[in-house]
């Protein structure tokens, strides 16, 4: 049973890292990736769809992507796509292929990135203690259960705080790439 909360805790641990790495990869810097275009989603016949989907994305250079669609009428709806979306991002359709370049960052919008990237750290934290408290309330209700010993509780809750503790330092580093990141010009 306590070896079972313990699991379940690290697993849920491991998808908010995770959660928080991928929501980092879309917050842009200076430099492009093709990731930064995951989430977009372009009208196919209908349906909406991911970028990747319908189109071939590539690197041309540091700070230019490029976007082949696979059907030349597509062209339009994914430069479309690409300018609707959030990200402030202004194609060129150069007829087989979309340009994307990557405008460079102000100081200002930089700060601001690093802001939202803060915050974004700060929830995925507050998701880690939650785990921690859901894992301890369980553990304390195999103790008033009388399914385990108090004794094992008190392990099981140090272990339960040295793995939450290694996640977060593991979430703080994240933070740190993506701010380095952020502040290179």
């Amino acid at each position: 049973m306590i070896a079972d909360i313990k699991k379940v805790a690290e697993d849920k641990m491991k998808k908010s890292l995770e959660a928080l790495k991928h929501d980092l990869m879309k917050v842009r810097t200076g430099r492009a990736h093709t990731g930064l275009l995951d989430h977009v989603t372009v009208d196919y016949y209908g349906s909406l769809v991911p970028v990747n989907q319908v189109a071939n994305i590539t690197l041309i250079d540091a700070r230019t992507i490029g976007v082949q669609p696979y059907e030349k009428n597509m062209g339009g709806k994914v430069e479309r796509a690409i300018r609707d979306c959030d990200l402030g991002l202004n194609p060129a359709n150069m007829g087989e292929i979309i340009r994307v370049p990557m405008p460079p960052l102000t100081e200002e919008r930089r700060r601001d990135m690093i802001k939202i990237v803060r915050g974004e750290t700060e929830t995925a934290r507050v998701a880690m203690r939650n785990i921690r408290r859901d894992a301890n309330a369980h553990l304390k209700d195999l103790v008033k259960n009388k399914q385990a010993s108090e004794d094992d509780e008190r392990r099981a809750i140090e272990d339960i705080q040295k793995m939450t503790d290694k996640y977060i330092a593991e979430l703080d580093k994240a933070l740190a790439e993506k701010e380095k990141d952020l502040m290179a010009v």
